[in-house]
């Protein structure tokens, strides 16, 4: 698998349109190389080594005690506060491994120049001062620095050039074909990255809370129409009834109002008592001219005949169409009593 490393310039001077030294290394053979700037280098989408200049590479080694991991990084705090020029909180710091020795490798940056990195579109797989783009054991020379690899994790910058050198200088092919270390200057980039989660987050809670918002007006909104509806079908009820105290249910006050009037049985008594003279009127033809007294209580309607009338037996046909309708006549001495058929029937 390709690798890609890129050799940047001053971070002061860093932009999108930079151009950069970049090698692309293949078992550990450079197999590409050439200048290109960084946001053409970013169109490959292949996450890249990033070697500091030798100007931005600040290094030292401090010789430390076996220290757990935290209060290791807090002893090297600690010890760059007095090497670093300038406030420490404007310096990322970083720190190798604690080698067979004792000594700790440790680096720093200014902040503002990371910032300047993070807003190029490269995907950053590692940032390193400059010596360890190096083989272990060879220097270089670059830029009038020279850079030197004694291990793994233990590099330096030299700004005096060659003078008491006693390694031989590597190719300019060579130059970049080191192993990487296992630690670098990229963990703030890796944090900045995180970030823009943290934004993607946050504008997907915002839009989150925009959709609840427009849920609930619409809902409010439905209230509103449920409410208008309600009201204008309570009216409506009203008009057909206007009988109706209070009117809580429309619709079900409706259905038992129109039921009752299909069985003639209304709730109200005026109803009632139209209802039940009117089926007499229609159902009882031999009380016309015949009905000396009309009487309507507890739900029944009362007929007193004349004396002289015609006054004819229950088992006639009208009572079976009385008993249609829901009804039933019964006969006393005084004349005819029309109600419910239940009640009928338990009074016959």
């Amino acid at each position: 698998m390709k690798r890609l490393r890129i050799g940047l310039p001053p971070l002061d001077q860093l932009s999108a349109e930079s151009q950069v030294k970049f090698f692309w290394l293949e078992r550990g053979v450079v197999v590409a190389e050439g200048h290109e700037s960084l946001i053409q280098l970013s169109k490959h989408r292949q996450a890249a080594e990033c070697f500091l200049h030798p100007r931005d590479s600040l290094l030292t080694s401090l010789e430390l005690p076996p220290l757990p991991a935290a209060k290791t990084a807090a002893a090297v705090a600690c010890a760059a506060q007095a090497l670093i020029l300038g406030p420490l909180e404007h310096m990322h710091v970083a720190h190798g491994p604690r080698d067979s020795e004792g000594r700790v490798q440790v680096a720093w940056v200014p902040k503002v120049g990371l910032e300047r990195l993070a807003q190029v579109p490269l995907k950053l797989r590692g940032l390193y001062p400059a010596p360890y783009a190096l083989p272990v054991g060879a220097a270089a020379l670059d830029d009038g620095y020279l850079l030197t690899r004694d291990s793994l994790h233990q590099g330096a910058v030299h700004p005096l050039g060659q003078q008491g050198l006693d390694m031989p200088l590597v190719d300019a092919a060579q130059r970049w074909t080191g192993a990487a270390p296992a630690w670098g200057l990229h963990a703030r980039l890796s944090q900045a990255a995180s970030g823009g989660w943290g934004r993607a987050l946050a504008c997907v809670a915002l839009a989150t809370a925009v959709w609840t918002l427009g849920l609930n007006l619409y809902a409010a909104r439905q209230v509103d129409e449920g409410q208008r509806l309600k009201a204008l079908m309570s009216q409506q009820v009203r008009q057909a009834f206007p009988e109706l105290p209070v009117v809580l249910n429309p619709l079900q006050q409706a259905r038992q109002q129109l039921a009752a009037r299909q069985t003639g049985a209304a709730a109200d008594p005026g109803q009632r008592f139209s209802s039940l003279l009117q089926l007499a009127g229609s159902n009882l033809p031999f009380m016309v001219a015949s009905v000396e007294r009309l009487t309507f209580e507890q739900g029944r309607l009362h007929l007193q005949l004349l004396t002289d009338s015609r006054n004819p037996t229950a088992q006639a046909d009208w009572q079976a169409a009385l008993a249609q309708a829901g009804f039933a006549a019964t006969r006393d001495e005084h004349g005819w009593s029309i109600g419910p058929a239940a009640t009928g029937a338990s009074d016959e």
